[in-house]
């Protein structure tokens, strides 16, 4: 029988928006689950940034199979759970620009697109969606601090190709639900007024009498 105070929250944003960072802030105050993007043990990240043309498909595959794991995993737990990255951003924009951009060939994405809506039709949206907007300067700031050396090769270029997904996704999105931070305005990982802030907010959305 389903847990009618489950909930379910998803963080989406760019690479560098501080996704991680909220999921494990959420995790800590609500005592929920947390599922975390696999960046650690992909085995075709570093690949993937050193040649994108021959990676994209394989990288992206691989994603959408994790995202959609588990995401089976969190519909079948018993509680609440704050997962890092929706499975929709896979398609709608990571997916989505390297084929723009000349970098997944055509019949890769048509496969790819298949694949995601067979899979997004057995699954559960979001209770809630949390989407930190943050400006190319932040999200540079962000991957600099973290010192990945697979994200060292990242252009600007490409994060502005993705911003410029994001907002045209997050205006679309109809699944659920839906929060926007300004990641550029708040600092919830070093700033513990604007930490609590947006804690407020998404407790308010979540448990409110009065919703937005």
């Amino acid at each position: 029988m389903p847990n009618a105070g489950k909930k379910y929250v998803a963080v989406a944003g760019n690479i560098g928006s501080g996704k991680s960072s909220l999921t494990r802030i959420l995790s800590d105050y609500f005592k929920w689950e947390a599922f975390y993007e696999r960046v650690d043990d992909n085995p075709y990240l570093t690949d993937f940034y050193d040649d994108m043309h021959r990676w994209s498909f394989n990288l992206q595959v691989f994603f959408l199979s994790s995202r959609f794991n588990h995401q089976r995993t969190i519909e079948e737990a018993p509680h609440s759970v704050v997962q890092d990255r929706s499975i929709y951003e896979d398609a709608e924009i990571f997916a989505r620009n390297l084929h723009e951009m000349g970098l997944m060939a055509g019949r890769d994405y048509e496969n790819y697109t298949d694949l995601f809506h067979i899979m997004t039709s057995y699954l559960k949206s979001p209770d809630l969606l949390v989407y930190l907007r943050a400006t190319v300067p932040t999200l540079v700031g962000h991957i600099q601090s973290r010192g990945r050396e697979f994200e060292s090769t990242i252009r600007i270029e490409y994060l502005e190709r993705l911003n410029q997904h994001y907002e045209d996704w997050i205006t679309r999105y109809t699944e659920g639900p839906k929060i926007i931070i300004d990641v550029d305005e708040l600092d919830f990982v070093n700033v513990p007024e604007d930490r609590h802030e947006i804690i407020a907010r998404i407790e308010s959305r979540l448990f409110g009498l009065f919703p937005e």
